[in-house]
């Protein structure tokens, strides 16, 4: 992808303008939360929680934390995916356990919003925004009281009763149109990002690195296939990870090595696999 055409919704491109522009950041928060905010500052300049030996780790884009000791999560989303509710959820968790001491109150936990930017309407309701807090459910006007709000940005919902501010702001997410003063200030950052050549070098560093953990992962998955056709004796299980590996494009030697077929067979499942790309390999005879 060339460097110089990424926008705001890039992730990359979001967290470094609004990571150096602490300012712009601030406003955006008071755009979609309509609060008022004295000073925002970051929350963890790592921004890399992994509190557990074995567990997941999860990485924040924005993660701020205001003069109250609120804490903000902003997250760019723009890929549809149904798990959103969940990731929320696993991203409130993990900023809880991030912000308690060992052996402290649980009085200590910060108030803490999760907000997605969304490219999509997570819930297909064509609302502009759905902000959630936990309620009683046979008592709606009875609130939890745990201090933690999740937030969904839809920029293709119904912005009729929103301000103008935020209309501008939904307009210039989906058209990289700036009406508004906000909206033109993110132009000026997005621009000196694309011409930041340190930047640059940073993003298609990131870039190769993302490939490679892809590549990491294709490659332990198809061990494991290997593995299982080894232990199950499954022709046809070693024939499946070849398939998956010709669809990624994988070259014949790599393919050789992780299913244990002849080049023969496997130069016979490509021919097939060219002619129908939904093939299956007990579909091929052999």
């Amino acid at each position: 992808m060339d460097y110089t055409k990424l926008t705001f919704t890039n992730n990359f491109v979001f967290c470094k303008v609004l990571e150096n522009n602490l300012e712009l950041c601030q406003e955006l928060l008071e755009l979609i939360l309509g609060v008022h905010i004295q000073k925002v500052e970051l929350a963890d300049k790592e921004k890399v929680l992994d509190l557990t030996p074995d567990g997941k780790s999860v990485r924040l884009d924005i993660y701020v934390e205001d003069h109250l000791g609120t804490v903000y999560n902003i997250e760019m989303q723009v890929a549809a995916k149904r798990n959103l509710p969940k990731r929320s959820r696993y991203y409130q968790g993990m900023i809880d356990l991030n912000s308690i001491e060992k052996g402290a109150r649980y009085n200590s936990l910060k108030r803490s919003y999760v907000i997605f930017i969304c490219m999509f309407d997570p819930f297909e309701k064509n609302l502009p925004i759905y902000t959630f807090s936990n309620r009683c459910r046979e008592l709606l006007d009875l609130e939890l009281g745990d201090e933690t709000t999740k937030v969904f940005v839809n920029p293709y919902g119904d912005t009729r009763e929103l301000s103008a501010g935020i209309d501008a702001f939904f307009k210039y997410l989906k058209e990289e149109i700036a009406q508004s003063d906000f909206t033109r200030k993110l132009y000026i950052e997005v621009e000196k990002a694309r011409e930041n050549k340190e930047w640059r070098r940073e993003y298609m560093a990131w870039i190769s690195e993302l490939e490679e953990s892809k590549e990491e992962a294709r490659a332990e998955g198809w061990e494991e296939g290997r593995q299982e056709g080894r232990q199950e004796g499954s022709v046809q299980g070693r024939e499946q990870t070849a398939i998956r590996m010709l669809k990624d494009n994988m070259p014949i030697s790599k393919i050789i090595l992780y299913s244990s077929l002849s080049e023969s067979r496997i130069l016979e499942l490509q021919q097939n696999l060219n002619n129908d790309p939904t093939v299956l390999a007990d579909q091929i005879p052999r």
